[in-house]
Formats: C-alpha cells, structure tokens, sequence
C-alpha cells in the first residue's frame, strides 16, 4: 500500500513539471511582416535625414531632402524604415548611365507593392551625378525601385524622373557596383525585371551571382 501512495506521490510532482515543460516549448507567435500591409506604410518623413545601404563592396550615404521630392521621400523612408531594402540587389546597372535597386527578395512583398502608385512630384532638382530618383515606367507610376545617376542626365528631369536626395559618402562604391550583366530583356540578357519581381533573389542569386548586394539599408539623423 505504501508503495502505491509513493507512486501517486511521484506522478502528482512529475504532472504539472511535464505541463511547464510543454508551454515552454511552445514557439511564440512571430508578428506579422508590416511589408505585406503598404497602406499602412504611409508615415511622414523628417525633412532631412540619411540613409545608409550597407553593401557587398562597401558603405554608401544617401543625403534624403523631403522639400525635393515630399511624396518620393515619404516612400523611400517607409521602405527603408521597414527593412525593405535588406538583403536585396543591384539588379540594373547601366555604365555611365545609373544603377538600379529596389526589387525585395521575397516575391511575395513585390506582388504587395506592385500596385501601391505614389503620385508624381515636380522635378525641382537635376539628375546629376550622384542624385537618386524613383525609377517609373509613366506618370504617376512610382512604387519601390530607385537609381543613383552615374553621370550628369539632365535629360532625365523633363520625363518627370524627381531626384529625392543625393550620395554624399561612397559614390566610388556606387561607381564599383557590378555591372557585367549588363540591361535586361528585351535589350540585353541581364536580370529580368519581371521574373526578379515575382522570384525575388531566389531567381537573382541563382542565375546572377555576382550583383552587388544592399545587405542593409538604415535611417540616420544628420543632414540638412
């Protein structure tokens, strides 16, 4: 009889050990990914701030002036704010033209911006070297992709291209970014902008290995 009231004993103390043990095993829940929600990545920028892309051949500073370009900036600070230019690619390089990035790595998070237009802004500043513009395919069609000018392309400014801040720090990286790809269909065989917008860097990294990676993209105050 004594026997059996020290098992009873042993599983009364082992229960509720074995309980604990199972709720803390338990994986929390992770919070839902504010990139799938754009609509609500509307904030309004400060007036002056920088940006910093952290990438595969170096640093560079982007000097962001919302009085540019005030719909262009509030974007771009969103996105970067947001981790949406983490661990991405500089898809689109065109020697002695521009640079281009934008596109996330995760296809699904493309498909979300596809549609999330921002009106065009008036072009106040040139395209000049070292300027960064959205890129658009038309009027008001601006949504993720931005380019960092590699030359002077005034030409850019009367299609409505409105640059929203310019690199202050690093443009001899930007001018080392890899562009042996060259552009993509249907003018050259470089990444497909469509395919990359739909597989992310699963397509990029696997058919385009070399292109330079933005491992980071964060806000810093300064500037003016």
């Amino acid at each position: 009889m004594r026997r059996f009231q020290t098992l009873a004993t042993l599983l009364t103390i082992l229960l509720p050990a074995c309980g604990n043990s199972e709720k803390q095993a338990e994986t929390p829940h992770e919070a839902p990914n504010p990139l799938f929600a754009p609509k609500r990545l509307t904030g309004t920028a400060p007036t002056a701030f920088r940006v910093r892309l952290a990438t595969s051949v170096g640093d560079v500073v982007i000097q962001v002036h919302r009085t540019w370009s005030p719909n262009g900036v509030d974007r771009f600070y969103n996105l970067v704010k947001n981790g949406f230019y983490d661990d991405t690619r500089v898809y689109r390089v065109l020697p002695d033209f521009m640079a281009q990035f934008g596109l996330n790595g995760d296809g699904r998070i493309n498909v979300a911006w596809k549609n999330s237009i921002i009106v065009d802004d008036p072009v106040v500043q040139s395209n000049t070297r070292g300027r960064v513009s959205f890129a658009k395919g038309g009027p008001n069609s601006r949504t993720t992709e931005v380019f960092i000018d590699l030359r002077d392309n005034p030409a850019l400014d009367g299609r409505g291209f409105s640059p929203f801040g310019e690199v202050v720090e690093g443009m001899d990286v930007v001018d080392h970014f890899y562009d042996g790809y060259g552009d993509g269909p249907p003018r050259g065989d470089g990444p497909y902008q469509a395919q990359a917008q739909v597989q992310g860097n699963r397509y990029l990294d696997a058919t385009f290995p070399k292109l330079t990676r933005i491992v980071s993209a964060s806000v810093e105050a300064g500037g003016a």
